[in-house]
């Protein structure tokens, strides 16, 4: 049964004929990019090529960006050293995420843009921040998009503007108790309240833990249900994962990542109204399948690091509540 509105028919149809035009009026670029291709040995035809309308036309191949430029390989965690990227390529300060070639443009990991999805615009801001975030005393890698460049090189963005809290966080690291926190949005909300106010978020959970000098924190960000992703034909439920480690001595973060668990739906239900304890507590052990995004290796000051973890949870207002004691006035005054 077809359930989709005229509306939705109509648009569907308009972006269908967007993007059969711009693949007709792109062809011979297109070409060019085949034979560039055809050059380095690397074998594509037309069906390697989409236009997206968030991002342009895309090339699609395995591996493609190693096979473009060698120098440009992932580590052990399949992330890629931003001084390699940097070196490799040029920047514009009004595209975030993107690294130009000559004839083709890297771009950061899908796992960056809104839902996970591929097609999506970057989520704002945490990429433009992240690569803005520049120390003598630190190594920065960043996972990227391996299988697809954007080949429509040129100043053209699509832009979603949109902003978020800088969250203030002034407490000293090595005060805070060991333990468990767990954030929820407030009891009672309707379903669109969570989706508009709080990023469609169910739970944010934080872990503090203590050893040999160091303060460790994790934390997971659980979605609602209807979140999903598919990765490897299967479907998961994706949360974003961060871990750092706080030098007491020091007074700085010494490491710090983010990650994305891929939870099975049986897992799903049974890690998220419990807590980072789970495994602990329970003889089933959960053990998701993940994908880290990014790190930095070095000293990062606690103000740098609270701005890094709000921008990468970006549109759950549960960080800003762990971080200033309250939520955000534009939610509680609502």
């Amino acid at each position: 049964m077809d359930n989709q509105t005229e509306i939705q028919r109509n648009y569907l149809k308009r972006q269908l004929e967007e993007s059969e035009e711009e693949m007709t009026k792109l062809s011979t670029f297109i070409q060019a990019f085949i034979d560039f291709c055809d050059s380095k040995k690397i074998k594509l035809t037309k069906d390697n090529f989409d236009y997206v309308q968030t991002i342009g036309i895309v090339a699609k191949f395995p591996n493609l960006v190693n096979l473009l430029n060698d120098k440009v390989f992932a580590d052990k965690e399949e992330l890629v050293e931003v001084s390699v990227l940097e070196k490799e390529f040029k920047k514009q300060p009004f595209a975030s995420g993107y690294y130009y070639a000559d004839k083709y443009m890297v771009m950061a990991h899908p796992y960056f843009r809104r839902g996970h999805y591929e097609n999506s615009n970057f989520a704002p801001r945490f990429i433009e921040i992240f690569l803005a975030y520049n120390k003598d005393t630190i190594q920065k890698y960043l996972a990227i998009d391996n299988d697809r460049v954007r080949i429509n090189v040129d100043n053209s963005m699509y832009k979603e503007f949109d902003t978020w809290y800088g969250a203030k966080f002034v407490n000293t690291i090595s005060d805070i108790e060991d333990g468990i926190v767990k954030l929820r949005p407030p009891l009672g909300l309707e379903p669109f309240d969570i989706e508009f106010f709080f990023g469609n978020t169910y739970s944010l959970d934080i872990k503090w833990t203590s050893k040999n000098g160091i303060k460790v924190f994790q934390a997971e960000e659980f979605k609602a249900d209807k979140s999903r992703i598919e990765k490897n034909g299967n479907e998961y439920y994706p949360v974003k994962y961060i871990h750092a480690e706080f030098d007491i001595q020091a007074g700085k973060f010494r490491h710090f990542d983010g990650a994305i668990h891929f939870y099975t739906e049986e897992e799903y239900y049974q890690r998220r109204d419990n807590d980072f304890n789970y495994n602990r507590k329970n003889s089933l052990h959960l053990k998701t399948l993940s994908q880290k995004l990014f790190k930095v290796n070095g000293q990062v000051t606690i103000e740098e690091w609270v701005n890094l973890v709000s921008h990468y949870l970006t549109g759950n207002p549960l960080i800003f509540e762990y971080f200033e004691g309250k939520l955000p006035d534009n939610i509680l005054y609502t």
